[in-house]
């Protein structure tokens, strides 16, 4: 990117500023020279430098955005996916956090002038795993849960809003994002290898596409300026896929340990998942999910910015420095 690229954009707002993904981001692009707003439902922690709005997206008298010469938003808030949640009314609540509150900040975004609106959606809005090849832009959108099928109605609400507006959109479906501070799953991941248990990885070779938090951000960020990412949709990885095993081993090599794995087969794994209920798991552990990010690349010129083993390492040597005794 040129300068005068950069120069084009200024003023960026972050929602969801409070959480993994937005704070990152949000001293990634004071970094880059931006000036950075933030909308969160309670001021936490706050970041020098950045302007707060606390607001609640799914309110929609709650905001305003005309005269902040906002050009650019960058949308992370949202419900995020609970794995295993069987509440009835869980789509519906999805649907009024992730697909309502979304297309009424982008209805405040037109009447305020924003250039451009970067929308990060997820992976499951493709499916939940990969069998005959890696998930890139063009295959068909299979969302397997109901944050996932929200995220995709947000994506179809947004690209019928502006399609014949001046604003312009940008959507990134990104996998796992991992770092040391990760909620949720890779959490429990991190939690189950510092504890030197037995775990039943020996025998796996699927391959899961993953992206580290910095090479997420960095890709973010660069969709926030760059011309050609305008009505685009992306899917990032970090561009190396590694079993659940390699994982693992990655990680514990970070603390200084030696994991213990042991083989059991798939259907056994599979039967025990069914019996407390958490199929989702096992999907995540066992199968693989794979992500093509050569759109990125080619279009946009982006490469991550640190490789994933080596990211993966990392992240267990922080575990360590923080949590080890």
């Amino acid at each position: 990117m040129t300068a005068n690229n950069h120069k084009e954009v200024q003023n960026v707002l972050v929602t969801g500023a409070n959480g993994f993904i937005g704070r990152a981001l949000c001293h990634r692009l004071l970094s880059e020279g931006y000036n950075v707003s933030a909308v969160v439902r309670q001021l936490s922690k706050p970041i020098d430098r950045v302007n707060y709005l606390v607001a609640d997206l799914e309110r929609s008298d709650d905001l305003s955005l005309e005269g902040l010469g906002i050009d650019c938003i960058v949308h992370l808030a949202g419900r995020a996916h609970v794995l295993g949640e069987r509440n009835a009314g869980a789509l519906e609540l999805y649907r009024l956090a992730n697909r309502d509150a979304t297309v009424r900040l982008a209805q405040l975004a037109i009447a305020a002038g924003v250039r451009r609106f970067v929308y990060i959606s997820s992976i499951g809005v493709n499916g939940s795993e990969t069998c005959t090849g890696a998930f890139d832009e063009r295959t068909t959108a299979h969302p397997h849960a109901d944050y996932a099928v929200s995220k995709y109605e947000a994506e179809l609400q947004l690209n019928a809003m502006m399609k014949s507006l001046a604003i312009e959109s940008v959507i990134v479906r990104p996998p796992l994002v991992y770092d040391v501070q990760a909620p949720g799953n890779f959490a429990r991941l991190l939690r189950l290898v510092s504890s030197g248990l037995p775990l039943p990885f020996a025998a796996l070779d699927n391959k899961r596409s993953m992206i580290s938090l910095k090479n997420l951000v960095g890709f973010v960020e660069l969709c926030v300026r760059h011309p050609d990412a305008a009505q685009e949709l992306f899917l990032v990885s970090d561009g190396c896929d590694l079993s659940t095993t390699d994982i693992v081993k990655l990680l514990a090599e970070g603390m200084g340990k030696r994991p213990c794995m042991f083989p059991i087969p798939d259907s056994l794994a599979l039967f025990g998942a069914k019996l407390i209920g958490r199929q989702n798991l096992h999907v995540q552990l066992f199968r693989s999910l794979q992500v093509d990010s050569s759109k990125a690349r080619r279009l946009l010129g982006w490469h991550p910015e640190e490789d994933a083993r080596a990211a993966l390492i990392e992240v267990g040597s922080s575990w360590n420095r923080r949590y080890s005794r």
